[in-house]
């Protein structure tokens, strides 16, 4: 029998709303570029003449992309009002611009639609449509009072050395890139926070904003519910909490044992044992998506920088302000490889069994990465072929702009035009993600295929 199409009062078809993904990834894109031509504007720069389109489009993915690479200096480059487009950008970009569309349109009073509670559950990995929007209000409230009290610990440090208006405003403007992992300051030429190489407020208080950041929406959510009875979490707070603690404590051990004793890193001249235990854990802490430094990254072994990518490479957690391709992902990927060892079906973590097509996903997402790390390599020893950098220089750039990190080795500002090009696609498909950039670029039909299976055959795998 004939069905005809569903039309509209206009007599024409009815158009298919977006799918979520593409929404989300053409408004990380609109903001990027808002961002871009703001900064571009004579008032947000020092000079009055304004910044070029491609370091304000540099600057403008870096910070909604929450990494923290810069090819111009923040403080003396930008003024007051293109800091704080900056920071909006960082703010934005972190906690994802659903959220705040939501916030504010529960502020009006405005009805939440279906679709926009779709887009909500996509921003922030929900496992369901329900109760998303009330999440979302107690996340935001969580938010701001984490940034606040960074900012307020922050200040007591600032305040003595820049007075009461400078001293606040460089608090909250820390205190939000570091809980967003975005890694931008404003110490200009002093050089991230070397010069806070022996101070304990300021480095444990920006690594507890960084972790607190990187631990995913969720998780922080479910840890304030369990109101202290971490054993009643569910499974993917428990992986991701193991997983970042079994991450941060490595990454310690391993600086420990290879910058011990390096006069330019956890040896400058002065640091004692404290120090250096301090800048040890700040460091495995910074390279989990944050970009702030409390030493040159360049001074660092080779062995050093190979850990930093690895650490860059798994990143943070979902849902939350930093990239990599998120412990949970590695994790399970690491239960796949178990389970086949161990000649199991099942991947079995914590005594429950996650389901076959996470395993999947898992595995495709790490494969993705490591496909654009390989592609992104090459092209970059070919962009800056006979420049004299290093292929673990650019290996440790490239990861930075994938895993939305921010630190550099050699200073991004020292690239060709073409390798800013590639950081800012990098920055870009590792904010978005590989996994939704693939769905948005997927123009068939989803359904496509799925009432037909084709014959089974072996084929030899290893």
């Amino acid at each position: 029998m004939f069905s005809p199409k569903r039309e509209g009062h206009t007599g024409s078809p009815i158009k298919p709303a977006m799918a979520p993904a593409k929404v989300l990834a053409l408004g990380f894109m609109l903001i990027i570029l808002t961002g871009a031509l703001l900064l571009m504007l004579p008032v947000s720069s020092r000079t009055g003449i304004g910044i070029g389109f491609l370091e304000a489009l540099f600057t403008a993915t870096s910070a909604t992309c929450v990494t923290g690479l810069t090819v111009v200096d923040t403080y003396t480059a930008y003024t007051v009002f293109g800091q704080m487009v900056i920071l909006s950008l960082i703010q934005v970009g972190g906690l994802g611009f659903m959220l705040f569309a939501t916030t504010t349109l529960v502020a009006l009073g405005r009805r939440i639609t279906l679709r926009n509670r779709m887009l909500l559950r996509e921003t922030m990995s929900l496992p369901g449509l329900s109760g998303g929007v009330r999440t979302t209000l107690q996340f935001m409230l969580i938010v701001f009072a984490v940034e606040l009290a960074g900012a307020a610990l922050l200040s007591i440090r600032f305040v003595p050395m820049y007075g009461w208006a400078k001293g606040v405003y460089f608090g909250v403007f820390h205190a939000v890139s570091a809980f967003c992992n975005a890694g931008f300051d404003l110490f200009g030429a002093a050089g991230s926070l070397i010069q806070f190489h022996g101070d304990p407020l300021v480095l444990l208080t920006i690594s507890v904003l960084i972790v607190l950041g990187g631990i995913g929406f969720m998780v922080i959510a479910e840890v304030v519910a369990s109101r202290g009875h971490l054993h009643r979490i569910g499974l993917h707070a428990k992986l991701v909490l193991t997983m970042t603690g079994l991450l941060l404590v490595s990454g310690f051990a391993l600086y420990v044992a290879m910058e011990w004793n390096n006069p330019a890193t956890l040896a400058l001249p002065g640091a004692g044992p404290g120090e250096k235990v301090l800048n040890a854990w700040f460091q495995s802490v910074t390279t989990r998506t944050a970009g702030f430094f409390s030493f040159q990254q360049g001074e660092m072994t080779d062995t050093s920088k190979f850990v930093s990518v690895v650490l860059m490479f798994i990143g943070a957690s979902p849902a939350s302000t930093g990239g990599g391709v998120k412990t949970s992902t590695f994790m399970v990927v690491l239960m796949v490889i178990a389970s086949i060892v161990a000649g199991r079906e099942d991947i079995n973590i914590f005594r429950k069994r996650v389901p076959a097509a996470s395993g999947r996903t898992a595995q495709s997402i790490l494969f993705m990465y490591l496909a654009l790390l390989a592609l992104g390599a090459v092209l970059l020893t070919i962009f800056e072929n006979g420049k004299g950098f290093g292929f673990l220089d650019m290996l440790f750039e490239e990861t930075s702009a994938l895993g939305t990190v921010g630190l550099s080795t050699v200073g991004t500002a020292k690239f060709s035009i073409p390798s800013k090009v590639l950081l800012i696609v990098l920055m870009y498909f590792g904010r978005v993600g590989p996994l939704t950039m693939m769905l948005t670029l997927n123009h068939g039909n989803p359904r496509t295929g799925k009432a037909i299976r084709y014959p089974e055959e072996q084929i030899i795998i290893g």
